[in-house]
């Protein structure tokens, strides 16, 4: 199997031994606490199962803007974006050495992890702002991620993590979400070689599948697995439960039977476009994936990344051996009218726009909600009717 990056077993933080894991629950209810960000739950979510191995916590200030610059920690360990612990006030935790570190996304904020303190470092403005630039690519605010990323505080609380829970993503998603240790596990007894990762925010429709089957065909692999993002996303986007189905739907009825493995992590979308499709390869090849899907516009919002920018990241600033994992790349895909069945645009160069079938987010949004399935060679019908029930279900609220 592939090796984890820059390890050679997994590294999950989360404490599995019962004895252990009572034991540190019991301790964590006396120490000093805080309320973390729901970025920073999301990194703990990660470390705790293995996806970012082999991180034992959240970087310092020198190591976060050492990464944001040149993808590297201060002793030359990689990593695409910074792992903080970013709060606004650290009053209640100033002087400890162990504290723990509270939940905001589940009510009464339990336990989610507890923390050694190695440091506590104020960010400056030029700090905030060169990694902002170089993460995002961008100091706009309009931006969801340069957003979320500069409202969480200033604070910075460094060092190795213990892990309690996944968060809400267990207990919400119990048959999507999965750790990088449970997903390896699960490639390892279905003896799969070469597998071939997804990611997704969205649900998926007739390109996205037929995607997915071109990059298992091109590099002959035994798998796929789709992996969903199960954390907070922009406004307008489709709630995981919906999207959920919509996606079990179309293997249901559209894959043979024992090829895809459908998962989620939990874990906040950045939208930092081409160092998220980074990260994205990172967790992927710790999950046990030998090839990863990047196309159009990876993980970007508005216009703020050129189309093919998360491919070329990995060609122009990934460090050289930093990854074994493949990136499969893709153009948009679309159904062409000419040869009746979905192409990449890059291989139908003697096409015009007229020539595919090709709809706008926001005009199938709008077709939905107005009970009117897109046509079938855009979205399979089984699926566009869940969308469907929840766009018009939202009206009716």
């Amino acid at each position: 199997m592939i090796r984890p990056v820059g390890s050679d077993e997994l590294k999950p933080l989360f404490v599995y031994d019962p004895e252990e894991h009572d034991a540190l629950a019991h301790e964590a209810e006396s120490l000093p606490s805080v309320v973390i960000s729901s970025s920073a739950a999301g990194n703990a979510v990660m470390l705790g199962g293995g996806y970012f191995t082999p991180f034992e916590g959240y970087m310092n200030v020198a190591d976060a803007v050492s990464v944001a610059e040149t993808m590297r920690t201060t002793d030359g360990r990689f990593f695409p974006v910074p792992i903080l612990n970013l709060v606004p006030d650290v009053s209640a935790i100033e002087g400890a050495s162990r504290i723990a570190l509270r939940d905001p996304n589940v009510e009464g904020n339990p336990v989610i992890a507890v923390q050694d303190v190695q440091a506590i470092e104020e960010v400056t403005d030029e700090q905030m702002a060169l990694m902002t630039e170089k993460v995002f690519r961008t100091l706009d605010m309009e931006h969801p991620g340069v957003k979320a990323f500069n409202s969480q505080g200033r604070f910075a609380i460094s060092g190795p993590i213990r892990v309690l829970n996944f968060s809400y993503f267990q207990t919400d998603f119990p048959d999507t979400f999965r750790t990088a240790v449970e997903i390896r596990n699960e490639i390892k007894e279905r003896g799969w070689e070469k597998v071939v990762a997804f990611q997704t925010r969205n649900p998926m429709h007739r390109a996205h599948e037929e995607l997915c089957k071109m990059a298992m065909e091109a590099v002959n692999a035994d798998g796929l697995v789709i992996h969903m993002l199960l954390g907070k996303l922009k406004p307008g986007d489709i709630p995981a439960p919906v999207r959920d189905a919509a996606i079990r739907k179309m293997v249901e009825l559209y894959f043979p039977p024992n090829t895809v493995m459908i998962t989620g992590y939990g874990f906040d979308m950045l939208y930092a476009g081409p160092r998220e499709a980074v990260l994205h390869a990172y967790f992927r090849q710790n999950m046990g994936a030998t090839h990863f899907i990047i196309g159009r516009d990876h993980a970007g919002v508005g216009d703020y990344y050129g189309a093919f920018d998360a491919q070329t990241i990995f060609d122009t600033e990934v460090p050289p051996g930093a990854l074994e994992i493949e990136i499969f790349r893709a153009d948009h895909t679309a159904y062409s009218k000419k040869l009746g069945k979905v192409v990449m645009m890059r291989d139908a160069p003697d096409h015009t726009k007229e020539d595919f079938i090709l709809l706008s987010g926001t005009k199938v949004r709008e077709m939905l909600g107005q009970g009117i399935a897109p046509p079938p060679e855009f979205s399979r019908p089984e699926v566009a009717q869940i969308l469907m029930d929840y766009y018009q279900s939202q009206q009716q609220q």
